[in-house]
């Protein structure tokens, strides 16, 4: 072999472990990484019958036995949101019985253990909610079957910025 073949093959040589370390170097820098302190793009629950849509476990049943006096009205769309949303936005736990926020967007949502977050989405039946108390959100879409009036948007600019920041949509 000549002075130059062996240099060439060094340089190759040289070449080829250089290679080898910069391929690598991605992964080993993957491996000490912590996890980062950004919660987990949302999740949207919206449609009804999937895994991650269970019937929700916080719409008040109907309470047997009401008299014919006692008189209920059914909330639905935004109407049936901004009720839960009232009812859940002073709680101090975390999932869907914990506490809701209102998106800048106009939507509620709420987080979970892992801060991932879950759009709220009313059941398709409307929830009954006694008539006394279900005047306040008499001027909502979806008031006993209305389809017109305001929507969670009114309320998003005009309302207390959520303690978390909402998520982009």
């Amino acid at each position: 072999m000549n002075k130059i073949d062996r240099q060439r093959k060094r340089f190759s040589r040289s070449m080829a472990l250089l290679l080898s370390v910069l391929l690598m170097v991605p992964f080993i820098g993957a491996c000490g990484q912590s996890q980062s302190s950004a919660p987990p793009p949302p999740i949207d629950d919206t449609r009804v019958g999937t895994v991650n849509n269970p019937p929700p476990a916080n719409q008040p049943q109907a309470k047997k036995g009401l008299s014919t006096g006692q008189k209920v009205a059914i909330l639905a769309g935004a109407a049936a949101l901004y009720y839960l949303y009232n009812k859940h936005k002073n709680k101090q736990q975390q999932g869907p019985e914990g506490q809701y926020y209102l998106s800048k967007n106009g939507r509620v949502y709420y987080r979970d253990a892992q801060k991932r977050v879950h759009w709220v989405t009313p059941p398709p039946e409307g929830i009954q909610v006694p008539e006394a108390e279900a005047r306040q959100y008499r001027d909502f879409q979806g008031y006993n079957g209305s389809a017109t009036g305001r929507d969670l948007r009114d309320l998003a600019g005009a309302g207390p910025a959520p303690a978390i920041p909402a998520p982009a949509q």
